[in-house]
């Protein structure tokens, strides 16, 4: 998946915006809260950050091709490090869970003026 099919599939959920962080990464938002992180440049092009299940986080990172997502590792953020490895709809569905968990988090007001879900 490249950066372009991530913006086209996220651009459609809810209250999400996509902005470049650190010079590097196209990074995916819901109400200004992260939940993937899409490296462009450099020698982690291609990588893919974002949010999983706590219950979720090592066994993910158990599998080739999976590593905690730097700095963010303790918030449960894994890193898709060998994105040939894994089909387009397992990362779809991986970055669609990730945005319906941000979204939890957010105030009942803010989920409700986001609509849609």
């Amino acid at each position: 998946m490249n950066s372009n099919e991530l913006e086209t599939l996220c651009g459609a959920w809810p209250g999400v915006a996509s902005s470049i962080k650190w010079e590097d990464d196209l990074v995916f938002t819901v109400a200004a809260k992260m939940f993937a992180v899409f490296c462009l440049h450099g020698p982690d092009r291609g990588r893919l950050s974002f949010k999983v299940d706590p219950e979720r986080f090592l066994e993910l990172t158990d599998q080739p091709g999976i590593v905690p997502a730097h700095y963010m590792a303790r918030a449960f953020w894994i890193t898709i490090a060998e994105p040939e490895r894994f089909k387009r709809a397992e990362i779809e569905a991986f970055v669609r869970h990730s945005y319906e968990l941000v979204r939890a988090g957010l105030t009942k007001k803010m989920q409700a003026k986001l609509g849609g879900g």
